[in-house]
């Protein structure tokens, strides 16, 4: 595809600015992070002002109509939205088949991201499916608790919960393959769900063969076999739970098993919540300042409200452009179609050398004409989403974000292939669709992703993570947490920090990044 430079007219002479200084200066930066006291006032300063560059939630519109009352203030089965209805008609939008091919990939042709490794690409779908989950037979709900509570691994109900339990030591249940720890199979022999697994479910197409389905795990998650990266990241989080118990256990011998289970489930939320902030975002985010999981002096913000997952963030979220062609797994080169549903690739390699294979294949890059043809019906329902949504448009959302609204389609690309496309399907920039736009832009420089994403995502992301109950001061404690509890989370900062506590002791040291290895910073 040809590419120049993006023009910038209408990034906006605040935004040009705070951009600069945030992603210049970096002896300030390094400097200023030495200091304790000014890292905290600057960390806490850098998140109010981003996530006040939009109206605080609550929000006055939900998907469940055109106008507020008390129920849509209230019924969070709907998902809620940062802006009203759009006016439009939906059918004077291109016919959707043409824009679903706007993300369609060309063969063997991944861009691939000049930053981001495939465990970043695995660690977002895990994250945001505990929380981003729209009803697949009504688009205007949802089944998500809005919390990040790690429904993934514990389940999204107490009787999912308890059903995965152990009901021993505050355990989950586990097997043991090959010396390491997984989660148990859900189906028996015959492939029936087991007994004790009735109250879970679990997606998986009908035609899966028998060998591979009888190998699914029984997980909290009902996505949680989806994909190896998903699985592996489950896996890992279901260790760290049983390796938390077993240290409370020794520590707290009077300790009932239900004691265990639920200090040990509060570590891992918060242990997640922390590598989110200190690793996810700033992976993301394209600054010298370095964000940190420290809540002091947010409390009174207004912003400090009840979760609730807007439409707009799950949109925000279909990153399906970073899944390449072909997937680096258990040793071999698969088409990545082939690493779904198919646990055993995890049980036949073992879990550091997944995590390594994964931090050393780049991701592909977050994008138009980059997602692979076997997740183009996936991107079919995301525009579907927005439409029957009725999302204002692209231009509108850049408005709410405090961007200027663009006049023309190269202050959205500097790609002259999307630049023509966007022309041809829309005709003028105020008719593209907010999903289009979103992911037509430009990656920013040292990003993961575009500006009008980065700016949504750092939103949403800030508040509705720190807002957790865990987080609260007269929560966050040895109480809470006990005093072992306490020095786990400030032990940990990475990915690296979990999975190399939880793999039998070898003298490999796995290499495990979001970051590609060969990335350099440019100023």
């Amino acid at each position: 595809m040809g590419s120049s430079q993006r023009s910038t007219a209408r990034d906006g002479f605040s935004n040009k600015l705070e951009f600069y200084a945030l992603t210049h200066f970096q002896p300030v930066w390094g400097l200023l992070q030495r200091s304790s006291f000014l890292k905290k006032k600057t960390n806490g300063t850098l998140i109010n002002r981003l996530i006040y560059k939009i109206p605080t939630r609550p929000y006055p519109f939900s998907t469940m109509a055109g106008y507020t009352s008390w129920a849509s203030l209230n019924d969070r089965g709907y998902s809620g939205r940062h802006l009203p209805p759009s006016r439009r008609d939906p059918k004077a939008l291109p016919p959707i088949d043409d824009v679903v091919q706007l993300f369609a990939r060309k063969p063997d042709q991944t861009v691939l991201s000049p930053k981001s490794t495939l465990l970043f690409s695995h660690f977002a779908q895990w994250f945001t499916d505990g929380f981003l989950r729209t009803d697949r037979t009504d688009f205007l709900k949802n089944t998500s608790n809005h919390d990040i509570d790690l429904c993934t691994v514990y389940g999204l109900t107490r009787q999912v919960t308890d059903r995965i339990r152990s009901h021993e030591g505050g355990k989950l249940q586990s097997q043991m393959i090959n010396d390491e720890e997984y989660p148990c199979y859900i189906f028996d022999e015959h492939g029936e769900v087991k007994s004790e697994y009735t109250e879970l479910t679990t997606i998986f197409p009908e035609e899966l063969e028998a060998a591979r389905k009888g190998k699914l795990f029984a997980m909290g998650g009902d996505r949680a076999n989806v994909q190896v990266g998903y699985a592996m990241l489950n896996t890992l989080f279901l260790r760290e739970h049983n390796r938390l118990c077993e240290a409370l256990a020794r520590r707290h011998p009077s300790w009932d098993d239900e004691r265990l289970f639920q200090t040990a489930r509060n570590i891992v939320i918060v242990l997640v919540i922390k590598i989110v902030v200190e690793e996810y975002i700033n992976h993301i985010a394209p600054y010298h300042f370095k964000f940190v999981l420290d809540t002091t002096g947010l409390k009174n913000a207004r912003w400090y409200r009840q979760n609730w997952m807007s439409v707009e963030f799950s949109l925000v979220y279909r990153w399906h452009g970073m899944v390449p062609d072909h997937i680096d797994v258990a040793g071999e080169r698969l088409p990545a179609e082939q690493t779904l549903f198919h646990s055993e690739l995890l049980t036949s390699r073992g879990l550091g050398p997944l995590f390594e294979e994964a931090s050393l294949q780049p991701a592909g890059e977050i994008g138009l004409f980059n997602t692979p043809r076997f997740l183009l019906e996936v991107e079919r329902a995301s525009i579907l989403l927005g439409r029957t949504s009725r999302l204002a448009s692209y231009n509108d959302y850049r408005e709410l974000c405090k961007f200027p609204r663009v006049t023309d389609f190269d202050q959205i690309s500097g790609n002259a292939e999307v630049q023509r496309a966007l022309k041809k399907l829309y005709g003028h920039v105020d008719n593209v669709e907010f999903y289009v736009g979103i992911f037509a832009e430009d990656t920013r420089e040292n990003s993961a992703v575009g500006s009008l994403i980065g700016r949504l995502v750092g939103i949403d992301a800030f508040s509705q993570a720190l807002t957790n109950p865990l987080l609260s001061g007269h929560v966050f404690n040895a109480r809470t947490f006990s005093k072992l509890g306490l020095a786990t989370i400030a032990q940990t900062k990475t990915l690296s920090d979990v999975l190399h506590r939880n793999i039998p002791a070898r003298d490999t040291r796995y290499k495990v990044s979001m970051t590609r290895l060969d990335w350099r910073e440019s100023e």
